[in-house]
């Protein structure tokens, strides 16, 4: 069994300097399958679902292409990597819809902490209790997907101290989330949230990983993990995803991984347990000692990460994706964007020569797997 999978991506636009600008109100209206976030700095596109890695690659990297060119015919404005505003901004809000009422009440309750850019993977499980526990598991280990992801280390022109400066500042809303024993428990919770006005719709669930469906809370059929960064090369991001898909069959195939059962914590100290580990990894990534949601035993994210990719290569190898897993080694080697951009940093490259560097580096890969893969897919 190999599951569909799909992606949203939000991602940054402006100059090959590195300055954010907000052009969503004019890519929306004249490129087709890219939407709008609250603030025009950063659009957003999304995958079809497949099953097949080949497929998403090209489904990751064409939109970016066409609006590439768009943005060059525009006026030489680029695509910008990271998850923050990386070199200034963060002090106003772009509202890409003025009259939108939803952004207004984003704009006012959480300001620019959520003018962010990131990559929300969906996974589809459509039996609703699988799904739940699927959550229950991927929530407790959803850091270690951040400290793979991580590339957001600076904020209006410095380090922030974290490697994640989107997860460290991001309001996961509403405050308190519970681990969902059931599919009627989620149901339950999430009318209770909408009655007391805590959540103002159902996508007002901003938490590390949540259960998705074409009408949530009643028909849900993936699970979607949103705590990952912005991973701009699509081979990593398709590695991480790898990762996820694997540890999914495992738990799809073992009833008995729950952390509701399996763990020495009650679901109370999981989720504060968890929430740890989510700002250890935004602080730290994969340098992050962790604790494990079993026996609460210190772990390193990269030796836990290493951990579960010996665990799972087996699967990956069966289904026949593991040569799409098999590059998270390199993350675990060279580092995240993160750590690579914060060396660089530490020997003296200021921030704008990073972004700048990194502009040119992310445009230069897409290409090469645009010339090497997608042209001998599609040929």
């Amino acid at each position: 069994m190999v599951l569909s999978k799909g992606f949203e991506i939000e991602m940054y636009t402006g100059t090959p300097q590195g300055e954010i600008v907000g052009l969503s109100d004019k890519i929306v209206t004249e490129l087709q399958g890219f939407m709008r976030e609250p603030d025009s700095r950063n659009v957003e596109y999304i995958t079809n679902p497949s099953t097949n890695y080949e497929n998403q690659l090209c489904g990751l990297l064409r939109p970016r292409q066409q609006l590439r060119k768009y943005l060059q015919r525009l006026d030489n404005y680029t695509l910008i990597p990271g998850s923050t505003l990386s070199l200034g901004g963060s002090d106003r809000f772009y509202r890409s819809d003025p009259t939108h009422p939803y952004h207004d009440y984003i704009e006012q309750t959480y300001g620019t902490k959520v003018v962010t850019a990131s990559v929300h993977i969906n996974i589809g499980i459509p039996d609703p209790e699988i799904l739940m526990r699927a959550c229950r598991v991927i929530r407790t280990e959803a850091p270690l997907y951040l400290a793979l992801s991580a590339s957001s280390p600076f904020l209006d022109g410095q380090a922030t101290g974290y490697h994640s400066t989107r997860w460290g500042l991001f309001p996961q809303t509403p405050s308190h989330v519970p681990l969902f024993a059931s599919h009627a428990h989620h149901i339950q919770w999430v009318e209770g949230q909408l009655q007391a006005g805590t959540m103002q719709n159902v996508r007002h669930l901003w938490t590390s990983v949540r259960p998705n469906g074409d009408r949530r809370p009643y028909d849900l059929n993936r699970l979607e993990l949103r705590i990952c960064d912005l991973v701009t090369d699509p081979i990593s991001l398709l590695a991480i995803t790898a990762l996820l898909e694997a540890r999914l069959l495992q738990i799809i195939d073992n009833p008995s991984i729950d952390p509701l059962t399996q763990s020495s914590f009650s679901p109370e100290e999981l989720i504060t347990l968890t929430a740890k580990n989510e700002m250890a990894a935004a602080t730290s990534s994969l340098d992050a000692p962790l604790q494990h949601w079993q026996d609460g035993s210190t772990i390193l994210a990269r030796d836990w990460i290493d951990q579960l990719y010996q665990e799972v290569w087996g699967i990956a190898k069966q289904q026949g994706f593991s040569c799409f897993l098999s590059p998270l080694q390199k993350i675990l080697r060279a580092g995240n964007e993160a750590q690579q951009w914060l060396q660089l940093h530490k020997v003296g490259v200021d921030t704008q020569q990073v972004i700048k560097q990194a502009i040119i580096a992310t445009q230069e890969r897409e290409q090469e797997l645009e010339n090497k893969l997608c042209s001998s897919l599609l040929a």
